[in-house]
């Protein structure tokens, strides 16, 4: 299994069935996150397009919610450095710089880029991403507000195609249009309230 971040990528690259389920800090379902970048009912179903070229690093990644919550879409792009780091393009005021690292074999780590930038003390949510083989991947979060721990969030991802470059028949905004949208900004960083565009 491939460890390297471009490599991990492309492994991934296709239109992802997430399902998404948020728990307290003892264990106990959440069934609705107020703390979250984008705040709501648990559990709820996301498309994710995810989109690499591995010649240029470029990439490109598009949430589409469409069950268990009102339809909304985000959009995160990035590109991967000759150090083999993937760079997230800015998130939103007082963001303090996100990346994409290898975990080893089929592992990806989307963190802070440092811990010491002030918008962390705010908002924090590492995601540690693990490809499962056979179109499955899995992906666990902890989130942080004001420095606390308010929740975990556990992801189970099914490859639905290899073509991230077309619109999904499941994708509640249509079969025409772009597949990414213009780029998400997030203000988590820059305020203590779970608000966001």
């Amino acid at each position: 299994m491939t460890t390297g971040v471009v490599e991990l990528l492309v492994a991934m690259r296709g239109v992802w069935l997430d399902h998404l389920q948020a728990f307290h800090p003892d264990g106990t379902p959440m069934v609705d996150d107020p703390n979250g970048g984008t705040p709501g009912p648990f559990p709820y179903d996301n498309l994710v397009y995810l989109d690499v070229d591995p010649e240029t690093g470029t990439y490109a990644q598009t949430n589409v919610t469409f069950r268990g919550r009102p339809v909304a879409h985000r959009s995160f792009t990035g590109k991967v450095g000759g150090d083999g780091v993937l760079r997230f393009d800015h998130l939103g005021p007082s963001d303090p710089g996100h990346v994409g690292v290898s975990g080893g074999p089929g592992v990806l780590w989307f963190v802070a880029d440092t811990i010491t930038h002030p918008g962390l003390a705010r908002y924090a949510e590492p995601d540690h991403i693990r490809l499962l083989g056979a179109g499955q991947r899995t992906r666990v979060t902890v989130l942080y507000r004001e420095g606390i721990l308010v929740r975990t969030m556990t992801v189970a991802g099914s490859l639905l195609t290899n073509d991230p470059t077309v619109r999904h028949p499941l994708d509640p905004r249509g079969r025409d249009g772009p597949v990414h949208e213009a780029r998400s900004l997030t203000h988590v960083y820059e305020s203590a309230g779970p608000e966001a565009d």
